[in-house]
């Protein structure tokens, strides 16, 4: 049932968004196999041993990248610097997936932060 919250909160969305988010959900899911999938304040969350490690959220301008800390985004630095960022979240276009790299750096840096 969780797997299919995520079908139906992609279902909702228009392209390109849907289709930027489809590509996302699968890179999380390259970096953490294990991960279940639910969700959480209304938004798709990537869970691993219970801990939410990664999300993500659609807007009409912009879409988001949810690593569930205030501090994992912060300690990446330069390699976000050319995103919009706040302490919990990383915005980009709604036509333009992250990087697969990125993503990889992002959901590690959350699981190394819980490891702690």
């Amino acid at each position: 049932m969780p797997k299919r919250a995520i079908d139906d909160y992609l279902a909702g969305l228009d392209p390109p968004a849907r289709d930027t988010l489809r590509e996302l959900r699968g890179l999380i899911l390259d970096v953490v196999p294990e991960a279940e999938e639910g969700i959480a304040y209304g938004v798709p969350v990537f869970r691993v041993d219970g801990s939410p490690v990664a999300g993500f959220a659609a807007f009409k301008d912009h879409l988001s990248y949810l690593p569930h800390s205030g501090t994992v985004l912060a300690r990446l630095g330069t390699q976000v610097a050319d995103y919009t960022t706040s302490k919990g979240a990383l915005q980009f276009p709604l036509d333009r997936c992250l990087p697969a790299d990125l993503v990889q750096v992002l959901v590690e840096a959350r699981m190394e932060e819980l490891a702690d």
